[in-house]
């Protein structure tokens, strides 16, 4: 069960490959993403030295009036991958047309995960093509359902 989803990765990207990631957080962080709070609309995985960042997602916090003065909700997270993970991720970044993009946020029995995704951009015509896979997907489930 994911606790936030960024949704239009299917549409925008073509996935390649996906991993799992650990988040550092903050408590009202935590309590935040388990109450479904935040987005990753926009958001990007970079590779700065020798160490995963999550940027560009924002994470309220849980509690406004508890939370610190100096609390940026879109601030740089560190995520929790090993060594080759984290070579294998640079390569990637560095390729020409990839970019690494988060996918979703959920539970890993007690720690929170962060679900990515090695992606290729979609041109335009292949963006159509899924919108027209997709409404004809939707059109024989609809036949099938009346009859």
């Amino acid at each position: 069960m994911s606790l936030i989803e960024n949704k239009r990765v299917g549409f925008d990207y073509t996935i390649l490959e996906t991993m799992e990631a650990g988040l550092e957080l903050l408590g009202f962080e935590v309590k935040s993403l388990r109450a479904g709070l935040g987005s990753l609309k926009g958001a990007r995985v970079v590779a700065r030295g020798g160490e995963a960042y999550l940027v560009g997602a924002t994470i309220p916090p849980w509690q406004v009036k508890n939370a610190p003065k100096s609390y940026d909700p879109e601030r740089t997270r560190r995520l929790l991958l090993n060594t080759k993970e984290i070579a294998h991720i640079a390569s990637a970044e560095g390729e020409k047309g990839l970019t690494i993009v988060p996918l979703s946020v959920y539970n890993g029995n007690r720690n929170l995960k962060l679900g990515i995704a090695i992606v290729r951009g979609k041109k335009k015509e292949d963006k159509r093509y899924s919108i027209r896979a997709r409404e004809e997907k939707r059109r024989i489930q609809r036949t099938l359902k009346t009859k």
